[in-house]
Order: C-alpha cells, then sequence, then structure tokens
C-alpha cells in the first residue's frame, strides 16, 4: 500500500522526536505529505468552579498553545529542511488527545497515524492510560506506534 498523507501526532515527549524521524523517513521514502500534529487537552481544571480558577485556566491553555506551535514549527521547519515536501500544522483544541487525534486524521483525511508511545506498563499504563494504544484501538486506519526505548518514563 502507498501512504499519501501521514498524521504524525506529538508531544513534549523525547519518543515524539523518534516519531518525527520515522515518519520523515517514510515520506521520504513514499513522497507523501506530513500533517504534525499536538492536542491541546480537555481543561485540567474541569469540574473546579470556573469563576475561582478562570484567570489560572486561560494562562495555562495560552502557554500551552504558545509553546505547542513553536514545538510544531521547529518539527515542520526541520522536516522541510530535510527534504519532505509538503508538511502542515495543526493543533487540536478541548479534546481528549486520542480523540482529537482521531478527528484530525479523519477531517484531513490522512491514511497513515504516526506516533510515539511512552511504553508505560502495569500500575503506569492503568493510572496514566495510554493514548496510543486508544487510538491503535479505535482507528480505521493503520497506525504506526513507536515505542520508547527506555520504559523508565
Amino acid at each position: 500500500m502507498s501512504y499519501q498523507h501521514i498524521l504524525l501526532a506529538v508531544d513534549d515527549s523525547p519518543v515524539s522526536y523518534a516519531a518525527v524521524e520515522h515518519a520523515e523517513k517514510l515520506a521520504l521514502a513514499l513522497n507523501c505529505k506530513i500533517t504534525v500534529t499536538s492536542v491541546i487537552a480537555v481543561d485540567p481544571f474541569k469540574g473546579v468552579d470556573f469563576y475561582q480558577v478562570a484567570p489560572a485556566v486561560t494562562q495555562y491553555i495560552m502557554d500551552a498553545e504558545k509553546h505547542a506551535l513553536a514545538r510544531l514549527n521547529d518539527i515542520q521547519q526541520s522536516l522541510i529542511h530535510h527534504g519532505v515536501s509538503q508538511v502542515d500544522t495543526k493543533i487540536v483544541h478541548e479534546v481528549p488527545p486520542a480523540t482529537g487525534i482521531l478527528n484530525a486524521a479523519d477531517e484531513l483525511n490522512a491514511d497513515l497515524i504516526v506516533m510515539g508511545s511512552h511504553g508505560r506498563t502495569g500500575f503506569k499504563k492503568f493510572f496514566l492510560g495510554s493514548v496510543a494504544q486508544e487510538v491503535l484501538s479505535i482507528s480505521p486506519l493503520p497506525v504506526l506506534i513507536i515505542k520508547s526505548a527506555d520504559l523508565s518514563e
């Protein structure tokens, strides 16, 4: 199968940068487009009295978006510099990460999702969840999961 459009989901983790390298190699080999996306997750203060925390929430979201934009632009420039001809970026807001990734893939007509996994197991996976596992189990598209070599994260 030949892929035309890769959705590359990234966060701040080192394993995201490993996923970038894999997506870059695929895009160069297959001459396909990459859209680099990051999800600014649902408000972590949800359920707390909005009027008491509104300034903190607003600042949190503004800082998260500014950081995500900088990260996406850096990745975009790196991919272009390495020869990937079509690279877009997309920030998804106010949904859980897995939902945001899947919605973006659908909206953009991507045909492959590439993302990293922290490789958490046992209690860490149970308590912290696994975005990669959720995307993998729900996605109608092929998903390439790049696993972290360091399982101590």
